[in-house]
C-alpha cells in the first residue's frame, strides 16, 4: 500500500483516496515573469514522478498544476520591459513548456491560468465575507481575518502567537491584524484590473489557488503539493480561505494530504536570486544533458535538500551513463512490467514508501549489474520499463552515450568531428597505416572518447 508523508499530520500514513480509484492532485506551479530556475525544475520533476507513480499504481488521476499570470512581480517586470502583461506571461509560459519538455516532464491534465478564474475568485471572496471572515479595508483592499479562523497555523505547526510580521507577512496599517492577508487588491493607476463588488482591482496571490483547485477538483480533494517554501504562508492561507468559504456547519476539510518537496541549494547555499545563484534551467542544459539533470533530481528523495554543484552533476551524469552502458546493444522498445519479479517488487516497495526514489534507483543499478553479466533481453526490457516510471532510460543507448558528456559545451569534440576522426582512422587501418590509426585513437581517448571496434564497425561513447 502506498504511504505518503503528510505535512499536515507530520507523519507517513497509508494513502486512502476520497473516491477510489479516482484521485485529485493539485500542485502550485510557476509565477511566469522570468525563466524557470533549478527550484522550479525540482517541483516539475518531483511531482511528475508522483503523478507517474499514481497512474502506474492504477489510480484514475486528475493532475492540476496552475500558472500564476498576474501578480506584483509580473506587473513590475512588464513595466520594466515596456511590454504588456499578456506578452510577458505568454513568452515565459512558452519558455517554461520548453524547459519542462527538455526535462521529460509530462503535461498535467489541467494547467489553469489565474486570469481565467477571476470570477471564481470573486465568488469565493463573497462567501468569505458572508461567513464573517473577510473585511473591506480603508484603502479599498479586501482582507482575510486570520484570528477569526479556528486552527490557523496547523499546517505550519505555528500558533498565532508564534507568527509575527516578517518577510513573508505583509505589514499594512489598513489591516486589523498584521497576520491578515489580502484577498482582493485595489488597482493602482496604470495596473491591470477587473471589475468587482469592491471596486476595480485584482486578486491577491493566495486566493487564486483556492479558486482553481476547488473549481477543478472540488471543495475536498486528495493531494496538494508544492515547494517547501510555500508551506507558510501560501498553503496555510489556502486552507483558511477554502475551508472558511464552506457553508456554515458543513464538514470542513480542504485537502487530505499535503506534499512538500525540499529546497535546492547551490554549492551548499540556499538558492536565491538575491545571492545570484538561482541557476536557470536553460543555462544548466547548455552544460549537461537534460536526462542527466532529471536523474540528478530524481535520485534524491523529494523531501530532502538537493545540493547543485558541478561535482554532484558530474557524478549524476556518470551514474546515468552506467545504466545506459548496461543497456548497450538492446533496443529501446516498450515493454510491460512483470511485477512478479524480485526487482520489480522491490521497486514497487520503494516507490510505495513515500515515493522513495533513491531506493528505486538502487534497484535499477542492481539490475544493470546483473544485465552486464547475463545480457538478458528480458532483463534489459524490465530495466527500461522500470526506469520509465521515473522518466528515465527511454533513449537509444548509443545516442545517449554519444551525447551525455556535454560535448563542445564542456570543451569536448562535437559529434560530427568525432565521426570524421573515426572515418579517418578506418581509412588509415585499411591502408595499413596503423601508426596513424593509433594516433587518432589516442587523440580521441585524450578528449574522453571511448572507441569500441566490432563486426559492424566502430562505435563510440564519451567516457
Amino acid at each position: 500500500m502506498l504511504k505518503i508523508y503528510n505535512t499536515l499530520t507530520r507523519g507517513k500514513t497509508p494513502f486512502t483516496p476520497i473516491s477510489p480509484p479516482k484521485v485529485g492532485l493539485y500542485v502550485c506551479g510557476m509565477t511566469v515573469y522570468d525563466f524557470c530556475h533549478l527550484g522550479h525544475a525540482r517541483v516539475l520533476v518531483a511531482f511528475d514522478i508522483v503523478q507517474r507513480w499514481l497512474r502506474a499504481s492504477g489510480y484514475q488521476l486528475t493532475y492540476v498544476r496552475n500558472i500564476t499570470d498576474i501578480d506584483d512581480k509580473i506587473i513590475k517586470r512588464a513595466a520594466e520591459n515596456k511590454e504588456t502583461v499578456g506578452a510577458l506571461t505568454d513568452r515565459f509560459i512558452k519558455a517554461m513548456d520548453e524547459d519542462a519538455r527538455a526535462l521529460g516532464v509530462e503535461k498535467p491534465d489541467f494547467e489553469p491560468r489565474a486570469t481565467d478564474y477571476i470570477g471564481d475568485m470573486q465568488a469565493l471572496i463573497s462567501c468569505l465575507q458572508g461567513n464573517g471572515l473577510a473585511y473591506s479595508a480603508a484603502g479599498g483592499d479586501v482582507n482575510f481575518s486570520v484570528r477569526k479562523f479556528p486552527g490557523y497555523g496547523r499546517l505550519s505547526g505555528k500558533s498565532l502567537e508564534d507568527l509575527r510580521a516578517g518577510e513573508r507577512v505583509e505589514v499594512d496599517a489598513a489591516k486589523q491584524d498584521p497576520l491578515d492577508f489580502v484577498l482582493w487588491k485595489r488597482a493602482k493607476e496604470g495596473e491591470p484590473f477587473w471589475k468587482s463588488p469592491w471596486g476595480d482591482g485584482r486578486p491577491g496571490w493566495h486566493i487564486e489557488c483556492s479558486a482553481m483547485s476547488t473549481k477543478l477538483l472540488g471543495g475536498h480533494f486528495d493531494i496538494h503539493g508544492g515547494g517547501q517554501d510555500l508551506q507558510f504562508p501560501h498553503h496555510e492561507n489556502e486552507i483558511a480561505q477554502s475551508e472558511g468559504a464552506m457553508p456554515t456547519g458543513a464538514p470542513r476539510q480542504f485537502v487530505n494530504v499535503w506534499i512538500h518537496n525540499g529546497f535546492v541549494r547551490v554549492d551548499n547555499e540556499k538558492m536565491s536570486k538575491s545571492l545570484g545563484n538561482s541557476f536557470f534551467v536553460r543555462e544548466v542544459l547548455k552544460h549537461y544533458d537534460p536526462e542527466a539533470v532529471r536523474f540528478f533530481i530524481a535520485r534524491a528523495h523529494y523531501r530532502s535538500p538537493l545540493n547543485y554543484a558541478d561535482e554532484n552533476m558530474e557524478d549524476a551524469r556518470g551514474s546515468l551513463t552506467r545504466l545506459y552502458t548496461a543497456l548497450k546493444g538492446f533496443a529501446a522498445v516498450p515493454a510491460a512490467i512483470d511485477w512478479g519479479t524480485v526487482h520489480a517488487a522491490r521497486f514497487r516497495e520503494a516507490m510505495d514508501d513515500d515515493f522513495n526514489t533513491p531506493e528505486a534507483v538502487a534497484v535499477l543499478f542492481e539490475m544493470a549489474n546483473e544485465l552486464n553479466k547475463t545480457r538478458s533481453p528480458e532483463l534489459a526490457a524490465q530495466l527500461r520499463a522500470l526506469g520509465g516510471l521515473l522518466g528515465l532510460l527511454g533513449r537509444d543507448s548509443d545516442e545517449f552515450l554519444k551525447a551525455i558528456a556535454g560535448g563542445a559545451a564542456k570543451g569536448g569534440l562535437e559529434a560530427a568531428d568525432i565521426e570524421s576522426l573515426i572515418e579517418q582512422r578506418t581509412t588509415a587501418k585499411k591502408s595499413k597505416n596503423f601508426a596513424e590509426a593509433d594516433r587518432i585513437r589516442k587523440e580521441l581517448t585524450d578528449t574522453g572518447i571511448v572507441l569500441e571496434d566490432g563486426p559492424k564497425g566502430t562505435t563510440w561513447r564519451r567516457a
